[in-house]
């Protein structure tokens, strides 16, 4: 497969995945609400705990499905809202619960990486016309202001305990990046210059006052007063020490959308997309045998070498949003790179992506038991086949799968 972004045979190829992943995750959902994970071969697993990322972005991803005439999905985006709004809401203290299992609450914590999400899946569901679309709609949009943003910072906070009795000092990138994801579709969704006015001012942080400082690096860890913090190591998976290359192959994106959305008035936001995104593609692909390292310090030296499916299909999609507003050979070339190592290692003949390979290039299991939701690869996938870099829930209406 040649992996040329406007290729017919391409386009078809990639048509082709898009309905292999829809199949696969249409097996999520669970008999007493909510969501399966799925094993390698996608039967269910036998834990039940579920996650508030993975139940909003597969309403998220249903929706795009929905759109795209994949048969099925509004099943997926119903199941989703309905335990969002009775499983993950915490009907004593407001806001969503971090992970759900059969007798309640797992980990009660409201953060607001879980949070964005919610408001990520509220505004597809208004997209999908979702009869509950609203009363969750304005329900996130309430905790968020409520609790979350920091109007004074211009970006959200991270942690609160279950009872929003403390809110913790750190603050983080990875909240705020998909922060600004769930702000720019709730724009897209209403039309309320709040959101787009919001995720304007998280980018301006991140490009204008830390990229530029960091080599074009993007430091994920902060403290109350938004200081750098080096030594921070959290969750390995979540929030893991030095810096994040995908997450720059994902904000990289997201300026590229937010600047489709403010009209392309500021003549130097694709240059510094293009300095993020390339940074984190020269600094992470291992030269040697493929594949983005998970992390790396400060300076671009690998810090952590694992190699995860997410990075690779961010990357396809920052690519993607260049190669449509500023293309360049060199765009062209990192995006056949990227999908031949996909389709050489991550891709399956089950239709859902393997999430981690070991040093061998073989499946590995350190972070994550079976595959996780469809979210990033169905993004993948289907931000190449649409004509433009913004409104994706409009757009991939033209997509027939």
């Amino acid at each position: 497969m040649p992996h040329t972004l406007n290729d017919a045979d391409h386009q078809n190829w990639l048509r082709k995945e898009a309905r292999a992943q829809f199949a696969f995750f249409a097996n999520s959902c669970h008999p007493q609400g909510g969501f399966h994970v799925l094993g390698m071969t996608g039967a269910p697993l036998s834990d039940s705990t579920q996650v508030l990322h993975t139940t909003t972005r597969l309403v998220h991803s249903y929706t795009l499905g929905k759109h795209a005439g994949v048969a099925g999905a509004d099943r997926i985006i119903d199941q989703g809202v309905q335990y969002l709004l009775s499983g993950h809401k915490d009907a004593d203290n407001g806001g969503y619960a971090w992970a759900v299992g059969p007798d309640g609450f797992v980990d009660g914590r409201k953060l607001a990486y879980g949070h964005v999400f919610v408001l990520l899946a509220a505004s597809a569901a208004t997209h999908a016309d979702h009869p509950d679309a609203k009363t969750l709609f304005d329900d996130i949009d309430q905790i968020l202001d409520q609790y979350f943003w920091d109007d004074e910072a211009g970006r959200f906070v991270d942690e609160y305990s279950q009872d929003w009795s403390e809110l913790k000092s750190y603050r983080g990138m990875n909240a705020n990046m998909h922060g600004v994801e769930a702000l720019l579709a709730a724009f897209e969704v209403t039309g309320s210059e709040k959101y787009l006015t919001r995720a304007g001012r998280i980018l301006t942080f991140f490009f204008d006052q830390m990229a530029p400082n960091y080599g074009w690096r993007l430091p994920e860890h902060y403290d109350a007063q938004w200081v750098v913090d080096k030594n921070f190591a959290g969750n390995p998976m979540f929030q893991p020490a030095g810096t994040t290359p995908g997450h720059s192959f994902e904000l990289g994106r997201l300026l590229v959308q937010y600047w489709d959305l403010a009209g392309r008035v500021d003549e130097t936001a694709l240059d510094k997309a293009r300095q993020v995104i390339y940074r984190a593609l020269e600094d992470a692909w291992d030269k040697e045998k493929g594949g983005f390292a998970y992390t790396l310090t400060f300076d671009g030296t690998v810090d952590v070498p694992n190699r995860y499916w997410w990075p690779v299909t961010e990357a396809i999609g920052a690519l993607t949003a260049l190669a449509k507003v500023d293309p360049k050979p060199e765009d062209g070339d990192w995006y056949r790179r990227c999908w031949q190592f996909a389709e050489a290692h991550f891709m399956d003949e089950t239709g859902g992506w393997i999430p981690e390979i070991d040093s061998d290039g073989k499946p590995d299991a350190t972070q994550f038991d079976g595959k996780p939701d469809i979210y990033h690869a169905i993004q993948a996938t289907l931000l190449p086949l649409v004509p433009g870099v913004s409104r994706l829930y409009d757009e991939v209406k033209t997509v027939s799968l």
